[in-house]
């Protein structure tokens, strides 16, 4: 799978394979080495699994721009909120067709988060909906102004930045700087984390 990958993604003329790894404790020792763009993660593997080498990465000084994309069969991997807490930008499924494949490394090289909003809720719902401390979670959103709390419950539901603006009637890059504001004052490492804090603070409903 992934050397087809490989060949798939190479013959690219904005996208270079510029490593591989055979296990989560060679994924992390690459990344820290060549500092990729987007990490293409295997939740499942030996030595070091996906959401440790996720995090290990995430919490590594100078990789605050490497983007971890993971790979998932959703139905069976029930780590995947782990993962996106452990600091991934999103997740895909391995019977994703090349279009697709290609479609999320690009969204995730730029920065945004790949989380389809139905797959999303369903699956952050089902590990959050034991977890939810209702005052808890208002206590980590009083950093926020109102708008913010609006901003932020939108990105739950998997809104992009235009569709957060049509809803609030904004500019996509006032929605822009309020998701930005939010993930500040957060410590959000980006979009899909928000994502997470939202289920996780009762501010959106599984």
């Amino acid at each position: 799978m992934r050397s087809g990958f490989k060949v798939l993604l190479d013959l690219e003329d904005d996208i270079t394979v510029v490593g591989e790894a055979t296990n989560g404790a060679e994924a992390v020792e690459r990344a820290r080495a060549i500092r990729p763009d987007v990490v293409l993660m295997d939740i499942r593997m030996p030595k070091v699994d996906g959401i440790q080498a996720t995090s290990q990465i995430a919490k590594t000084s100078g990789l605050q721009q490497v983007r971890v994309l993971i790979l998932t069969t959703y139905e069976t991997d029930a780590y995947v909120f782990e993962a996106l807490q452990a600091g991934a930008s999103g997740f895909l499924l391995k019977d994703a067709g090349p279009a697709e494949l290609l479609h999320a490394v690009r969204v995730v090289a730029a920065g945004d988060a790949l989380l389809a909003p139905r797959i999303t809720r369903r699956l952050i719902a089902q590990f959050t909906a034991q977890r939810t401390a209702t005052q808890a979670g208002e206590n980590r959103l009083a950093v926020l102004t109102q708008r913010e709390r609006e901003v932020l419950a939108l990105v739950g539901q998997g809104l992009s930045n235009d569709e957060i603006g049509a809803e609030l009637f904004l500019s996509p890059a006032t929605a822009r700087t309020h998701v930005s504001h939010a993930m500040g004052k957060l410590g959000a490492r980006d979009r899909a984390q928000l994502v997470v804090i939202a289920y996780q603070t009762g501010l959106v409903s599984p």
